[in-house]
């Protein structure tokens, strides 16, 4: 079977992977579509992301659904043949954050695709993949698969703007319009934003921002802009860059929150801080999700309007032109890999 693996910076290659067999407790998916994710990008473009780096070759992808294949010894789940999304995440379920219910930031925790711990977790960029039985979720009635790939990165949205706190008639500034940006702004709209205001540096990409319902939007680099707000309740950084995370702090009212999203580079990033003193603002991280996975599958089942942020569906053989063309947000948002042409 065709699987996409990573071997180290500018070295991602389309291989002949050895066909999983499932054990006890797991289930067999043949994958149907993978989204390519800002971290797939950055272990193509870098060799890692943030603090992850790659310390072995791994197959990428944790944003993937499919159907169900078969079950091992002793599972059990969706019957063969039914779509399922697949939850990325396997906590350890002891851990001290997991006991008090924060299993996003599982000290150790597996998540597909990911170099953060070694061995590495191998990734669902697969023609089929193994993964433990509990981490299937039946697709809603009318959730087709390729809008069911948006799940995992629209779970990641709607966990930062549970961060955020109360954001029912409030004014949110979301800091970057790429896919999980724009999806953060759908998410604030669905939690009842009256108004989310949206940056960018590139006009394509505040297009597709406009598709998820952001009602202003504004060019992050001209100060002149007439959308820029004077102050804003709930500031959400998706760019990954400090200077997004600049403006969330100088952009938010006097206690207001940040919420810092994006993956910021390794090592020390400079930012405001006296702000965070002297106006109490409240500065918040996000990272992954959890039980917001279900809730992503529940909206996406009822608004079509999720389909336009899906520019492109590209045959796996040509997974590195898929890569490209997710990186180029000039000409993307996100892009998905499609299996079904994989033996």
């Amino acid at each position: 079977m065709l699987g996409c693996v990573i071997h180290g910076q500018d070295d991602l290659r389309v291989a002949e992977l050895p066909a999983p067999e499932p054990g006890p407790g797991q289930a067999l998916v043949a994958v149907r579509y993978g989204g390519v994710c800002g971290s797939d990008l950055h272990y193509w473009r870098h060799g890692g992301v943030g603090d992850f780096r790659l310390r072995e070759p791994m197959v990428l992808g944790h944003e993937v659904v499919g159907t169900v294949v078969g079950y091992g010894a002793g599972a059990s789940g969706p019957a063969p043949g039914a779509a399922v999304a697949v939850h990325p995440a396997t906590p350890c379920g002891v851990c001290p954050e997991c006991s008090d219910g924060r299993r996003n930031v599982c000290r150790d925790t597996r998540y597909l695709g990911s170099a953060a711990r070694f061995p590495h977790v191998q990734g669902g960029f697969a023609a089929q993949v193994v993964v433990p039985c509990e981490q299937l979720r039946a697709l809603p009635d009318g959730l087709e698969l390729r809008r069911a790939a948006l799940a995992e990165p629209l779970s990641v949205a709607l966990h930062a703007v549970r961060r955020a706190g109360e954001v029912a008639g409030r004014h949110v500034l979301v800091t970057g319009a790429g896919p999980i940006g724009c999806l953060v702004v759908a998410a604030a709209k669905a939690a009842g934003a009256a108004r989310v205001t949206v940056t960018d540096l590139l006009p394509e990409a505040l297009e597709y921002a406009r598709v998820a319902g952001a009602g202003t939007l504004v060019r992050a680099d001209d100060p002149g802009d007439p959308g820029w707000p004077c102050e804003v309740d709930v500031a959400i950084e998706a760019s990954g860059v400090a200077a997004g995370l600049d403006t969330c702090l100088r952009r938010v009212r006097r206690g207001g929150v940040v919420v810092q999203l994006g993956m910021l580079p390794p090592g020390h990033s400079a930012f405001a801080g006296n702000l965070v003193v002297s106006r109490e603002i409240e500065l918040r991280g996000a990272f992954r999700f959890d039980g917001e996975f279900d809730q992503a599958l529940e909206l996406l089942a009822g608004e079509v309007a999720f389909d336009g942020l899906i520019s492109a569906v590209v045959s796996v053989r040509e997974a590195e032109s898929a890569f490209a063309l997710a990186a180029d947000r000039s000409r993307s948002c996100k892009v998905l890999l499609d299996f079904a042409v994989a033996p």
